[in-house]
């Protein structure tokens, strides 16, 4: 009997709990159905990469095919330089954008002066509001042949390069670009982080001498380390999961060799040639592969760090 009042008391607390916070439910009730209406509804169609989709007979009308979509990518003679790309073109752009928002926030910690630091961190968060088609064409002026780049190249005594046109500069371009897009945006959440670190801390290492290195080495960082965890954990899967948008608007099929992730590929059999069921595969396959590299990410993480997602 008690068990059973117990139960009603806390589902009574809970909906009172709700009532209390009613503006704010409401005020999460938008994003809540966006999500909902945009993200979790359209899941019901993935069961189109295991039917032959057919537009006049519909999802549910189309026929079975079990894994023949699946086992037709993997026979694709191109399937292993798409996922090649894929996970170098991640990789490198991980291997630097991870690290460089951080090292940045350490930078604008050490800035004394105030106003020159708002002034910086502004200055680095402009090009977050530029959009990527905006972001490629800059570049694309600043390295075309008559661009800003190569009259630098060609006064230094070398020869002009048409970047855009050469697979080998193709995972440069987009690096420099997602840094330059992201590198200062990158870096709220981490400063975020410092600003609830303890003023007490410092001026107790001040005191015993320590450099401004040492206070970095043994304060600053360790504070942060609970944030770079979360956020490492989320970023890893983004290794598979490339800027699809930004290399379409960047690749052309003089530079597919390096170019052409799975995303690309994706776009082009689902949208330019209409194969729907095959593309949803692909995408579905990479999906999976996402969730299991978050996942066994977040477990070394839990296992390591004691920080983990769940």
């Amino acid at each position: 009997m008690s068990t059973v009042l117990t139960s009603k008391s806390a589902h009574r607390s809970v909906w009172q709990r709700i009532y209390r916070c009613r503006s704010l439910y409401l005020m999460l009730l938008p994003a809540f159905a966006v999500t909902l209406v945009f993200h979790y509804f359209p899941m019901g169609g993935l069961v189109i990469a295991f039917k032959n989709y057919k537009v006049s007979k519909g999802i549910w009308g189309s026929a079975w095919v079990g894994m023949k979509w699946f086992k037709q990518f993997i026979s694709n003679p191109y399937a292993g330089r798409i996922i090649r790309n894929t996970f170098l073109t991640g990789s490198i752009s991980f291997a630097f954008t991870f690290p460089a928002p951080i090292l940045l926030a350490l930078l604008f910690n050490e800035i004394g002066n105030l106003r020159y630091k708002k002034l910086v961190q502004t200055v680095s968060y402009v090009p977050h509001f530029i959009s990527t088609v905006i972001i490629v064409g800059m570049l694309k002026n600043f390295t075309s042949r008559l661009g800003m780049i190569n009259n630098m190249i060609a006064a230094l005594g070398g020869e002009r390069i048409l970047f855009f046109t050469r697979p080998e500069w193709f995972r440069t371009l987009y690096v420099v670009s997602a840094l330059w897009q992201g590198l200062g945006w990158g870096t709220i959440i981490y400063l975020a982080a410092l600003s609830g670190i303890d003023p007490g801390l410092y001026e107790a290492a001040v005191l015993d001498g320590a450099t401004r290195f040492q206070k970095a080495w043994y304060i600053t960082i360790p504070a942060l380390i609970p944030t770079i965890s979360t956020l490492f954990i989320l970023s890893v899967p983004g290794i598979i999961g490339t800027d699809t948008e930004k290399i379409l608007l960047m690749y052309s099929t003089a530079t597919y060799e390096t170019a052409d992730v799975i995303g690309t590929y994706i776009h082009r059999e689902g949208i330019e040639n209409a194969n729907y069921s095959y593309s949803s595969a692909v995408g579905f396959a990479l999906s999976c592969v996402s969730f299991i590299v978050l996942f066994v990410t977040n477990t070394i993480s839990k296992h390591i760090s004691e920080n983990s997602l769940w």
